[in-house]
């Protein structure tokens, strides 16, 4: 960070030291961060984010494949062999490092998001105290070691029950077999069980409770009366840059989108359904991760709309003070004030005027728009993209492509 930008910040938000600023993060901090920090995995977030990837699978994932050639289930034995578990394969070595890069993009954009408010002077200087409040409040619940443990206690039993009560396929798979009519888990069952699914649904628990402190934080700032622009070109009195907050959410919905189409897979290969069967399902996932991503931002929609309530009503009477001179000048005076017409300022500003009473009426209440929701849901849908063969033929496909396109 450059001097000029500390300077400028130093003056400008006094009761905060720019550097908590820099330091903000969602990512940092708890057991796991100091952990890849003792195994040399990466000091920061940006360092070393394929190794941690290559670690953390190897883990999951290649005990299962040495397991299963052990245990002859790899390749054949069993309806579901370990190599066309579509799910599996698809959670542990897509999701997860869609998972771990999300961690890095989140880290990088979120820091730049937090700051703005402080850069562009929308937290009063009287508030910035409370800001700086909320802030460390969010790094003391990142950093909480009880958070953490507190999650591994849940996910243990939760991700025994999830798989074999809820997601287990009906025919036999490479990780339990049956003996004497009773199912079993198999060496590599037990991996998965207590060790694979384990690992993958802290990863994505965690993330949930990223974004419970994202949410808090918001709140919390929310509560703070900002110094908002009514007449600010994003429409949103200067929150516009929010809206990237939201952007850079995108790989953990697509996490979400390839784990739900992951399952759907073995559904469709395995027990006869069709991607048809599944339209609810995949517009609630949707819809739920558009409310878990976009909802926190609305906190702000109160201040916003009070901020173009004012905006109007200030720009208003400006307006009908400038028009009303305005009109006495050039319409009800024959010299006009001694002025040409042609050239004049006043024509300009009643311009300028008019452009600004115009972003105040279109003002929106959320930071955020179309083209977001639009883009958070491709993220959200587009690993389902690959199913869809499983319905038509590659050349009806295209044929239909190329016919609403041409």
């Amino acid at each position: 960070m450059s001097e000029s930008k500390h300077s400028a910040a130093d003056a400008t938000a006094p009761a905060i030291a720019w550097r908590e600023l820099e330091d903000f993060s969602l990512v940092l901090g708890g057991p796991l961060y100091q952990l890849f920090r003792k195994a040399r995995l990466g000091e920061r977030v940006e360092d070393h984010v394929l190794r941690r990837i290559v670690v953390i699978c190897g883990i999951i994932w290649l005990p299962l494949l040495l397991l299963c050639l052990v245990e002859g289930t790899l390749f054949g034995g069993v309806p579901i062999p370990f190599i066309g578990d579509i799910e599996t394969h698809v959670r542990l070595l897509l999701v997860v490092p869609l998972l771990l890069v999300a961690e890095l993009v989140v880290h990088l954009r979120m820091r730049a998001v937090v700051a703005q408010f402080v850069e562009r002077k929308l937290v009063p200087e009287a508030a910035l105290e409370r800001f700086g409040a909320a802030i460390h409040s969010a790094i003391r619940l990142r950093n909480s070691v009880w958070a953490e443990l507190l999650l591994i206690a849940i996910i243990f039993p939760l991700a025994y029950y999830i798989r074999a009560n809820l997601l287990a396929l009906e025919s036999l798979t490479w990780y339990a077999r049956v003996e004497s009519g009773r199912s079993t888990a198999t060496l590599a069952g037990l991996w998965f069980v207590w060790i694979s699914n384990p690992i993958f649904q802290f990863l994505l628990v965690r993330w949930y409770f990223r974004l419970f402190i994202w949410g808090r934080f918001l709140w919390q700032v929310s509560r703070i009366e900002l110094a908002l622009i009514p007449t600010h070109p994003d429409r949103n009195g200067g929150l516009g840059f929010l809206g990237a907050s939201a952007y850079a959410l995108s790989p953990l919905l697509a996490a979400h989108g390839a784990s739900v189409a992951g399952l759907f897979a073995n559904r469709i290969f395995y027990d006869g359904a069709s991607l048809a069967n599944f339209k609810l399902e995949i517009v609630l996932l949707v819809g739920l991760l558009m409310f878990v991503v976009l909802g926190p931002l609305c906190v702000f929609a109160p201040q916003i709309l009070a901020a173009k309530r004012k905006g109007l009503r200030e720009y208003g009477h400006l307006a009908a003070e400038y028009m009303r001179e305005f009109d006495r000048r050039w319409l009800r005076t024959v010299d006009r004030d001694g002025e040409a017409m042609l050239g004049s300022g006043d024509i300009q500003s009643l311009a300028d005027l008019g452009n600004a009473f115009g972003v105040i009426r279109e003002m929106k209440a959320v930071p955020f728009g179309r083209d977001t929701f639009v883009q958070l849901t491709m993220a959200t849908v587009i690993p389902f993209f690959p199913l869809l063969f499983t319905m038509f033929p590659l050349e009806e496909m295209l044929n239909r492509i190329i016919g609403a396109v041409f």
